[in-house]
């Protein structure tokens, strides 16, 4: 039962993390020492240190984060151009890492499960295809290794991925029906580790089965029980597994994502909604279609270009420039 006085609580801690306890200046300090060290790997063309780079990726992503915080929920804004640059680290992060299989076989990945999916869900709300296609094929392609980690709890990423799978009209293992299910049983099959995959998904399993009815009344009905589960589960701020976050505990793509591909297929959604969730700064975040690139971080250009000059098997030399208006 969601408790609305524990709610707002942790909603202002929420917003508090990004004033007093995560500060910009230092987040910023951090990115800055990251610039110093990845410029000489650059200059100098240090191949033999060239991990570091990657290992710097997360100080790009957090400098972003803080910069989307200030922008969006601290100061109220509603441009998401920082959220965009965002996913373009997680993107890189992704394409970086399969370079060092082979190299750092025992490498901790610099994602995770979630990141990589939520990703994928923004490019396809930004219109990015070149890129949602690429990001697409290296998760089907790793799938059921240790660079993806799909063995995860979180029901919503599950309900995320069934749901573009059916919206793109693609599968993974030969399905987009009861994705979960389906990838434990072949994880168990396969003696991968599988444990943490949920075997139910809750409010998404009726959300997955009536996404595409064609009345509205029924949709406000889903994605208001989407927006209870969800913000119970917020409430629990620094607690929950899932959605109990302080980078994205208040940001409710998985609703965002469900409205914007009922759009695509021209179906109707709630214009308002009454409940505080989705009356967030983060909520009300105005996306265009397409959504134009943002200006690159000079960091991440800095290390794209490292990569593309140096390793002929980097993912995005096969498909020239990236990320370009």
């Amino acid at each position: 039962m969601l408790n609305t006085k524990k709610l707002q609580l942790s909603y202002k801690r929420y917003t508090k993390n990004f004033v007093e306890g995560i500060k910009f200046e230092d987040v910023e300090e951090t990115y800055l020492e990251s610039f110093n060290r990845i410029t000489q790997i650059v200059n100098l063309n240090e191949i033999e240190k060239d991990h570091i780079l990657l290992i710097d990726l997360d100080s790009i992503e957090s400098y972003n984060i803080s910069k989307w915080k200030r922008d969006v929920l601290v100061n109220h804004g509603e441009n998401s151009v920082e959220l965009n640059k965002i996913m373009m680290v997680i993107f890189h992060q992704c394409m970086v890492q399969n370079l060092y299989k082979s190299r750092y076989p025992k490498m901790f990945v610099e994602y995770t499960f979630e990141d990589v999916i939520k990703t994928l869900i923004h490019f396809t709300m930004f219109g990015w295809e070149k890129e949602e296609i690429i990001l697409f094929n290296f998760i089907v392609d790793h799938f059921d290794s240790r660079w993806m980690k799909a063995n995860n709890w979180n029901k919503h990423t599950w309900f995320l991925l069934e749901l573009y799978l059916q919206f793109r009209n693609k599968t993974i293992f030969g399905t987009n029906q009861n994705l979960h299910k389906a990838v434990r049983e072949q994880f168990k099959k396969m003696d991968l580790e599988y444990g943490l995959i949920p075997e139910e998904l809750d409010v998404y399993t009726e959300v997955l089965k009536h996404w595409e009815t064609p009345q509205l009344d029924e949709i406000k009905i889903l994605t208001d029980k989407m927006s209870v589960y969800h913000s119970v589960l917020a409430s629990e701020l620094g607690e929950s597994i899932e959605f109990g976050d302080f980078g994205y505990g208040f940001y409710p793509y998985e609703i965002l994502f469900l409205l914007f591909v009922r759009k695509q297929r021209g179906l109707p959604v709630p214009e308002e909604f009454d409940d505080f969730l989705m009356n967030t700064p983060e909520a009300k975040m105005k996306m265009n279609d397409p959504e134009p690139y943002p200006e690159w971080d000079p960091l991440l250009k800095l290390i794209d270009g490292f990569y593309r000059k140096n390793y002929p098997d980097y993912i995005p030399n096969q498909y020239g420039e990236l990320f370009q208006n």
